[in-house]
């Protein structure tokens, strides 16, 4: 039989998924009729607007006809839909040939890390999205810097304190905490990356959550970005794609390896060899997501989660709790000093039927936090402020 790659076997102290579930079912079991409540996984809930359903609908339609019929794409995606894209979020700034369309950012992150190979190091935020980590761990690589990121620090590393490494994953509004970072924070993060020669992968999958205009969207609104950040974007939970399944990277022209070979060849070389292009379907929907009628009917659906998030946060507040994001980001992050994370969880499940996400499965500095996610339908979160208001 096969050896099985022992950098699988890395994977086994990620257990935060299953043990949330195996909680689940031990509690149903013992509470059948509970309504449970999931504020937990990061998970949209709402329908795809009408607008860019017909988009999907009509993409798909149109493969059954001779005249409509497309196979393969480019592996760089739709040229309208890059075009699109390059208009939409980064006007003046980037190319619409630096832009390559995905099925997610979740598989960017995977795909992205055979452009280093496994003897890099990385930088991580901590707490942290568990892919950038675990997808580093498949690839093999082993020198991995955890940087802390809390409230003692506005959730921002010390970057006076963080050795140099090779790449640097940075998520703004982050996965868990729901901080965005300023403009000035982001400039030191850049001038960090070139003092270093580092390579910043940059996670804006929630970047249209962002509503105050003193807040950067983009990393490529702060100069200097274009030499040294790959920049991440999603349809998933600015248009409910999650399970349509499309997104995007923008590798810039500047940015290159320590050699002076442009990084964006070899990400078109790796598109071209393991990835095949996005569904055709998709695409179509992503470019009605990007048109006025789409723009417009996201802005409800992201107003929908925010306003989730508004009630809240405003009803935890009211009930003495410390808590952080849900203004620019469709998470809170609550400490319960004292507790751990896996305590709170089951408070939480036990008395007021509501599954949240433990704070240490995002790394060490999330022991002593909650994640509540906005993603939910209203009357769910109607419902848990009610159950967490005491009875008067």
């Amino acid at each position: 039989m096969a050896v099985r790659n022992p950098r699988m076997k890395k994977l086994e102290t990620n257990y935060l998924f299953p043990e949330i579930n195996l909680r689940k079912h031990d509690f149903l079991s013992r509470n059948p009729h509970a309504q449970l409540i999931s504020l937990g996984i990061g998970d949209t809930t709402e329908p795809i607007p009408p607008y860019i359903t017909q988009a999907l609908t009509d993409g798909a339609s149109r493969l059954g006809t001779r005249a409509g019929y497309t196979g393969y794409g480019s592996e760089q995606g739709l040229p309208a839909l890059r075009k699109i894209i390059t208009e939409q979020f980064y006007p003046n700034r980037i190319n619409h040939d630096e832009v390559f369309i995905s099925d997610g950012t979740k598989c960017d992150l995977g795909r992205l890390q055979a452009l280093f190979g496994s003897d890099v190091s990385i930088a991580v935020q901590n707490p942290t999205y568990p892919v950038y980590v675990d997808g580093s761990l498949i690839h093999g690589v082993s020198n991995i810097v955890y940087m802390p990121s809390n409230p003692e620090n506005n959730f921002f590393p010390d970057l006076e304190k963080i050795p140099r490494t090779d790449l640097i994953y940075f998520c703004s509004p982050n996965n868990p905490t729901g901080a965005a970072a300023t403009k000035n924070q982001l400039e030191k993060l850049i001038a960090f990356a070139k003092t270093n020669h580092s390579v910043i992968i940059y996670d804006a999958a929630y970047a249209n959550y962002i509503k105050d205009p003193l807040l950067p969207k983009s990393i490529y609104e702060i100069e200097g970005a274009r030499e040294v950040a790959i920049e991440l974007g999603s349809f998933s939970k600015m248009a409910g794609f999650t399970g349509v399944r499309l997104g995007w990277s923008v590798v810039p022209d500047e940015l290159t390896y320590d050699d002076g070979f442009p990084i964006r060849k070899d990400w078109g070389r790796v598109h071209s060899t393991i990835f095949n292009g996005a569904s055709n379907i998709a695409q179509a929907g992503g470019c009605a997501v990007l048109e006025e009628e789409g723009l417009k009917e996201i802005a409800v659906l992201i107003e929908y989660y925010l306003e989730n998030a508004k009630i809240l946060r405003s009803t935890m507040e009211e009930l003495g709790y410390e808590i952080y994001g849900g203004i620019n980001a469709p998470f809170l992050w609550v400490r319960f000093s004292g507790k751990s994370s896996w305590h709170s969880f089951q408070d939480f499940l036990d008395k007021y039927h509501i599954i949240t996400t433990p704070g240490l499965g995002f790394g060490v500095e999330g022991e002593h936090f909650l994640r509540l996610a906005a993603f939910s339908h209203r009357e769910n979160i109607l419902l848990a402020v009610k159950r967490l208001r005491p009875i008067r």
